[in-house]
């Protein structure tokens, strides 16, 4: 095992309740092993480990995240995202395809969307270039893909490209599958903190599911208009 992990898995075993680790498991639909390390002690100590690597290249920093991904428990795939989200800004674009695999890989919300939100959206906005890759995405078989180019651009505010933006959410609203119809309510719920009015107005154009519209709609003082 690479000495880096070896130093963060004695760090987090040392912080791990043990009894913590089958609730989180089952919160997890069963899907992923856990040590038990709550967030707050989990981040106590992965935030100095991180800080440690700063010396490192963004690259050797995605290559540990790879090897975290590979751990048979959850908290180690948390770390990664955390690493890569600290790295983000440097990392080349040549790393999309590598970060897409992760994100590919264990798929579930909680690890998709800080990679889509934190790190592949703060890579694309550093490359544009890369926007074409998330066209493609969004019209992937992978539904995980999918939500990653939808909620890409989750913290873009007013530098989103709403026409993308709202492209790929017309593309996919008959989707059936939740976690394409909450990622594009969530999407859209976020720029309608920058702009309220286009997004009120995408939805009344488009026929959304009712929980894409419910989501985009949650914080936008509302008419009975909105429900017709």
């Amino acid at each position: 095992m690479n000495a880096a992990i070896a130093t963060l898995r004695a760090g987090l075993s040392a912080a791990a309740v043990p009894d913590k680790a089958a609730p989180m498991r089952a919160y997890m639909r069963e899907q992923f092993d856990y040590l038990g390390v709550p967030t707050p002690a989990r981040r106590k100590v992965s935030t100095p480990w991180i800080r440690a690597l700063n010396t490192q290249s963004a690259e050797h920093c995605l290559d540990l995240a790879e090897q975290l991904w590979r751990q048979p428990e959850r908290e180690f795939q948390y770390a990664a995202v955390d690493l890569l989200t600290a790295r983000a800004e440097e990392l080349p674009a040549a790393s999309l395809p590598r970060l897409l695999t992760l994100a590919a890989a264990k798929p579930w919300w909680d690890c998709v969307d800080g990679l889509a939100a934190w790190v592949v959206g703060a890579l694309v906005r550093q490359h544009r270039e890369l926007q074409r890759d998330m066209d493609a995405l969004s019209d992937d078989a992978d539904f995980w893909l999918r939500r990653v180019a939808i909620l890409h651009q989750l913290r873009w505010k007013a530098d989103t490209d709403a026409e993308r933006l709202f492209r790929y959410c017309a593309a996919n609203a008959g989707d059936a599958e939740f976690f394409i119809r909450k990622a594009i309510g969530w999407a859209l719920r976020e720029y309608a903190y920058t702009d309220a009015s286009a997004v009120r107005a995408f939805v009344a154009a488009t026929p959304l599911s009712g929980l894409s519209r419910r989501e985009a709609l949650k914080h936008i003082a509302r008419s009975t208009e909105d429900f017709r």
